[in-house]
């Protein structure tokens, strides 16, 4: 089982612990003190990582995409649209120097600082501020010359597979491997926000264990935690999941995403998950153990038996603790004197047997 270090001090492996995002993209909204609060429930909610997003208004969308998306009405009162693409692009993106200062508090609270880049130049800044590791976007998966300068700078690559054929996956992964880049997480993701039950595909995740030597995690954009969580017990080593504080705060991602009551279910039920599901080999605990004592049955006499007489099956019965002869012997005693008065409802044991 192939093991790659997410970070400096872990790795993660097909059922490994796993390590938890918190995907904040572009819920800080614009606003750094935002930022600096979702990162700081982050923390507290015991995610391992916070994940932004690395684009500028010219890195992202060309102008033909901006010049038909002028205005927008949902009809939610501007929530999560408002005015033009442009304008929104313009409000959300992450400048330069919020990154090295988004970094530093991290570095600081004690959080994995990372994001994914949409351009070389992001790779570039991401890789000026030491992160951890790169995420490839969906989106990204055929942008075979961004996976190549990202491969490159021989950090760990998350790549996400929403929106892919097995074929481009396997593109993407061999893209990643010609530069000799061999520290890659596959993350199974469908690019539906948020996505029907039916669609989501989890048994895809074994399915990528089978066809990949690389770790396999989600990337997941459904509603509440059950998904993600159904997606441990698949082996899921990674969990990038949506964050922010207030589900109906303005912004592309806040209904879609985790609160922070979610986000803390997911990460320790995660953990609970992960440890339940153990190994392949049957084993039975010291508890167990000691509950045998106290919940099986041992053999009893059914009757009063006097010295010397010879047991036969009517002359027992099967009843708790089990800290006797066990029912599966009884064929032993079957046809044997017994040495002593046995009263009604006594235990057997060896040493009464000639």
């Amino acid at each position: 089982m192939k093991k790659v270090y997410i970070t400096k001090n872990k790795q993660v492996y097909n059922f490994s612990k796993p390590y938890i995002i918190a995907e904040i993209g572009a819920n800080h909204n614009g606003d750094i003190n935002l930022a600096k609060k979702i990162i700081d429930s982050a923390k507290e909610c015991g995610a391992d990582a916070v994940k932004f997003q690395s684009w500028t208004p010219q890195s992202l969308i060309a102008k033909e995409e901006y010049d038909k998306n002028q205005s927008y009405d949902d009809g939610d009162g501007g929530k999560k649209h408002f005015g033009s693409l442009k304008e929104m692009v313009e409000k959300y993106y992450l400048r330069e120097e919020q990154h090295y200062e988004l970094k530093e508090y991290c570095d600081q609270i004690g959080i994995d600082f990372c994001s994914t880049p949409f351009s070389k130049k992001e790779v570039d800044l991401l890789i000026d501020l030491n992160v951890p590791f790169l995420k490839v976007a969906s989106m990204d998966i055929n942008n075979l010359e961004l996976l190549k300068h990202m491969a490159k700078t021989k950090k760990t690559i998350l790549l996400s597979t929403g929106m892919s054929s097995l074929s481009e996956i396997e593109q993407a992964v061999k893209t990643i491997e010609s530069e000799g880049n061999y520290n890659i997480i596959i993350l199974h993701c469908i690019s539906i926000y948020p996505p029907k039950y039916e669609d989501i595909h989890l048994n895809n995740i074994k399915m990528l264990q089978q066809t990949f030597n690389y770790p396999i995690g989600f990337s997941d954009h459904t509603i509440g935690t059950s998904i993600p969580l159904a997606s441990v017990a698949l082996g899921s080593c990674v969990i990038e999941k949506h964050f922010t504080l207030d589900k109906d705060l303005p912004g592309w991602d806040h209904q879609i995403s985790a609160d922070p009551i979610e986000l803390k279910e997911i990460v320790n039920e995660s953990i609970n998950i992960n440890k339940a599901l153990g190994n392949f080999q049957r084993t039975v605990s010291k508890a167990e153990e000691e509950k045998k004592l106290k919940f099986r049955r041992s053999i009893v006499s059914s009757k009063d038996l006097k010295k010397g007489h010879v047991i036969k099956l009517d002359d027992i019965d099967f009843k708790r603790p089990g800290t006797g002869m066990a029912p599966d012997e009884v064929k032993y005693i079957i046809g044997k004197k017994i040495n002593k008065d046995i009263g009604y409802d006594e235990l057997i044991k060896w040493e009464d047997l000639c």
